[in-house]
């Protein structure tokens, strides 16, 4: 080996960070972005947010499923939280494997017509799935994540003035080295949370990526694994007898007794209407770092107590932690905000080190850029700018488009990848400083008219959230005045300037000439 191993370590950073280092990008930011699905998904909708969250909205839902779906093999009712205040609604039918869906628009008490929408589900799932077929998407994941991982580990070693480094930053440093600057600092900046998201990032699907442990130990049978390790309750199976379901409300108030801090999250019945059903209540984890299942069941007829489950096992309790860093469910405002900065930082010096892969390839004054330079600065500014132009876009088409609209959530999905690649089409035609800046202004007009766009179309804009302390409309909008902002800014500092140019080209000469 004639290199050193700090050079291959090197080596190894610059390739496992640029080969899935777009793909990279777009998961940290729709991950990020995912921190507040359920306040993204309120907002899309806030006509149907519910204020109770105990057993009279329980009751609304069971009252709901019994008019819409009374032969359903099975319902699920999601109660709303302070984060998440939509009440949903899953049942399937009989004969189908899937489940459908709804929301209950607390006004008629009704499953709410129109106006549908992924909401911030749809950054949930494409930050593991890419919206491809999810055994295919959560394999091209897994190993982005797993470059990933390599990437941080070598770039640790490679840097040995990592920690002093995170000190220096020279933003009117020429070339490569502002970029270095700023791709040091975001690394160190949040370190141990972009070592902890990787890593449990692909410990979520471990038994998809490493299945043969659980495969042996269990023989095969992967249900049996997962009823044990989640501590599941046995499915029950139906009498074929019809009989009246037992009130919810009293099931619920016991719930709430035994968890006055979780709360009820989830409610499972299994074969409503039948003298064998089952009513499953989950608790909630919003003031608890790890993802604990726990559940009461109670037999659907008479409401008796028949099981209390829980693994408080040393390997279900290290896993709960894990998994709960990682999503982050926890409902503690301080934190979170900790973990959507972190996860901006992540994304931050994803793009930063795809830029300076670019700039420290730019060819020198009058010499022409390679065909696989002009590729990778276009897929660059596409991505970097390209995805939160279509994320912003997805918000105004779902704003914009007729709540009657057939497969409305599919079009706002559409919307979403048609921006995306009109951005890298755009890339492709404007290289340079002035199509970079072009494309942040863009995004800054798309995130700083949200607000106003949202006061056109509803009544609940910040002219009207922020008197009445409705902070999650509020803070929505605030957040979108704030992107635009930062984007404004972006596309300010980026717009070429030509006697800037000039003067950085007559002092470039000078030094040369010097030399």
């Amino acid at each position: 080996m004639k290199e050193g191993f700090r050079q291959c370590m090197a080596w190894l950073h610059t390739w496992a960070g640029l080969i899935p280092g777009w793909i990279l990008f777009a998961v940290f930011l729709t991950g990020t972005a995912a921190y507040y699905r359920g306040e993204i998904s309120a907002w899309m909708r806030p006509d149907l947010r519910m204020e109770d969250r105990g057993p009279e909205a329980a009751m609304l839902g069971v009252r709901e499923l019994q008019r819409i779906a009374p032969d359903a093999t099975g319902w699920i009712i999601g109660l709303p939280t302070e984060s998440d205040p939509l009440l949903r609604l899953y049942w399937r039918p009989p004969g189908e494997r899937r489940f459908r869906d709804g929301i209950l628009d607390p006004a008629t008490g009704r499953v709410a017509e129109g106006g549908e929408t992924r909401g911030g589900e749809f950054f949930y799932r494409f930050h593991f799935e890419l919206h491809m077929p999810p055994i295919w998407g959560r394999w091209l994941v897994g190993f982005c994540a797993m470059a990933m991982l390599v990437a941080i580990i070598s770039g640790i070693i490679t840097h040995r003035r990592i920690f002093a480094d995170f000190f220096t930053f020279r933003p009117g440093k020429a070339g490569s080295r502002s970029w270095l600057d700023a791709h040091n600092l975001l690394a160190v900046l949040a370190l141990p949370y972009h070592l902890m998201i990787t890593y449990t990032g692909l410990l979520t699907l471990m038994t998809m990526y490493m299945p043969w442990g659980m495969q042996l130990a269990y023989k095969g049978d992967q249900q049996a694994f997962i009823a044990e390790a989640l501590s599941i309750a046995p499915q029950p199976r139906p009498a074929r007898e019809t009989a009246p379901m037992t009130d919810i409300a009293p099931l619920v108030a016991e719930a709430l007794r035994r968890w006055p801090e979780a709360g009820v999250r989830r409610i499972g019945v299994s074969f409503p209407g039948d003298a064998n059903t089952t009513i499953v209540l989950g608790k909630g984890d919003r003031h608890e770092l790890a993802i604990r299942r726990r559940e009461l069941v109670f037999a659907g007829t008479t409401g008796e107590l028949r099981l209390a489950t829980g693994n408080d096992a040393p390997a279900a309790q290290t896993v709960g932690v894990a998994l709960g860093l990682h999503f982050a469910r926890f409902e503690w405002p301080f934190l979170h905000g900790l973990f959507f900065l972190s996860g901006l930082a992540g994304t931050a010096m994803v793009g930063t080190g795809l830029v300076m892969w670019v700039a420290k390839r730019a060819p020198k004054r009058g010499e022409r850029r390679s065909f696989g330079l002009r590729l990778v600065e276009a897929l660059n500014m596409g991505t970097i700018f390209g995805l939160p132009i279509a994320m912003f876009g997805f918000f105004w088409a779902n704003r914009l488009l007729p709540g009657v609209l057939d497969q409305r959530p599919a079009w706002e999905i559409r919307i979403f990848f048609a921006l995306w690649l009109a951005a890298y089409f755009h890339a492709s035609l404007r290289p340079g400083r002035r199509g970079w800046a072009e494309q942040a202004g863009l995004a800054a007009a798309l995130a700083m008219l949200l607000p106003v766009l949202n006061m056109l179309t509803t009544r609940h804009h910040l002219g009207v959230a922020l008197p009445a302390g409705d902070w999650l409309m509020a803070g929505m909008d605030l957040g979108f005045l704030g992107f635009g902002l930062a984007f404004a800014l972006a596309a300010r500092k980026l717009w070429p300037r030509p006697g800037l140019a000039v003067a950085a080209a007559r002092n470039r000469q000078l030094r040369e000439e010097g030399a």
